[in-house]
C-alpha cells in the first residue's frame, strides 16, 4: 500500500476533476457531430448545425393515453437518459426501470425550413404487436419561438394503428431557430444622423458659449442670432417677391370712398357774449 501525503492527495483529486471537466468539455464541444445521418449530405448537416445550442440536453415529456402513462426523454445527438446510442427513450410507469428506445441518433434524418426543423430518429426497438413489429421511429418538430430560449417538449401523438410507417411525434419550441434580422441603415439615413448630430452640437455649444463666455441673455443666447435674424428676413423678402404676383407700385384694384373737400367753416366769434 502506497501512502500519499495530504498535499499529494489534494493534487490527485484536482487532476481527476480536471480530467472529468476536460472530458465533458470535449463532449459538449462535439455538438451535433455526434449525430450520424442516415444518408450523409451537406444540406442535412447544415440543418443539424442550426440546433448546435440544443445539443446534449435532456428534454422530458409526460403522456397519458387511457390507463397507460409514459415518460419520454429526448436528447439531441446524445444519450437520452444515459442509454447508449438512444436519442429518444420511453419509460412505462408500470415498469419504470426498463426503458424502451424510440429512436437512435446514429440513424438521423434532418429536414429544415426557414423557422423550423424536423428531426427523425430511426431504428428504435421493435413494436411488440403493433405496426408489423417494425422498429420504432421518433419525429421531433422543433419550431422558432422568440419568447423562450427552450420551451417544454410536448407529445403530440403516437401513431401505431397502421400496419407500417408508425411514429412518435413530439414538439419543441426554441429561439435558436429564429433568424436574426440584421438592421441595414441606408446612406441617406447616415447623412441625416450626421447632420442632426452636427446641428445639436452647434446649438448646444453655441448656447453655452453665448451664455457663459459672452454673458448674453434672452434670445441673444442663440448662436449667431443676428445672422439668422437677417437670413430669416431675407428669406421672407424673397418669398414675398416670388410668391406674390401683385405689383406694389400699382394703385389698388378697388376704389375707396372719395374724400370730399371740406370748406373751411367761418370762424365763429363769440365777442358779443362778452359783457360790455
Amino acid at each position: 500500500m502506497i501512502d500519499i501525503p495530504d498535499g499529494g492527495s489534494f493534487l490527485l483529486w484536482t487532476l481527476v476533476v480536471q480530467l472529468v471537466l476536460c472530458g465533458s468539455g470535449v463532449y459538449a464541444a462535439d455538438g451535433t457531430k455526434s449525430c450520424k445521418l442516415r444518408d450523409e449530405s451537406e444540406s442535412e448537416r447544415k440543418v443539424l448545425n442550426r440546433l448546435e445550442t440544443l445539443a446534449h440536453k435532456n428534454f422530458t415529456a409526460e403522456y397519458t393515453i387511457g390507463s397507460e402513462s409514459y415518460t419520454y426523454v429526448f436528447q439531441l445527438c446524445g444519450d437520452a437518459g444515459g442509454v447508449s446510442g438512444a436519442g429518444v427513450i420511453q419509460y412505462n410507469k408500470k415498469t419504470p426501470s426498463i426503458p424502451t428506445v424510440v429512436g437512435m441518433y446514429n440513424a438521423t434524418q434532418a429536414i429544415g425550413g426557414s423557422d423550423w426543423v424536423m428531426l427523425i430518429y430511426n431504428n428504435g426497438d421493435r413494436y411488440d404487436g403493433h405496426c408489423s413489429k417494425e422498429p420504432r421511429k421518433a419525429t421531433i418538430m422543433i419550431s422558432c419561438n422568440k419568447k423562450v430560449d427552450v420551451g417544454e417538449m410536448k407529445v403530440v401523438l403516437e401513431e401505431r394503428q397502421k400496419s407500417q410507417d408508425c411514429f412518435y411525434l413530439f414538439e419543441l419550441d426554441s429561439s435558436a431557430l429564429c433568424e436574426v434580422v440584421e438592421s441595414h441603415i441606408s446612406a441617406g439615413s447616415i447623412i441625416l444622423i450626421i447632420c442632426f448630430c452636427l446641428l445639436a452640437a452647434y446649438l448646444i455649444g453655441g448656447f453655452l458659449y453665448q451664455r457663459l463666455i459672452v454673458g448674453a441673455k434672452g434670445m441673444e443666447q442663440f448662436p449667431n442670432y443676428a445672422f439668422w435674424l437677417e437670413a430669416g428676413n431675407m428669406m421672407a423678402d424673397g418669398c414675398d417677391c416670388v410668391c406674390r404676383s401683385r405689383n406694389r407700385e400699382d394703385a389698388p384694384a378697388y376704389r375707396g370712398v372719395a374724400t370730399e373737400s371740406l370748406e373751411e367753416e367761418p370762424e365763429e366769434r363769440d365777442d358779443h357774449l362778452l359783457p360790455m
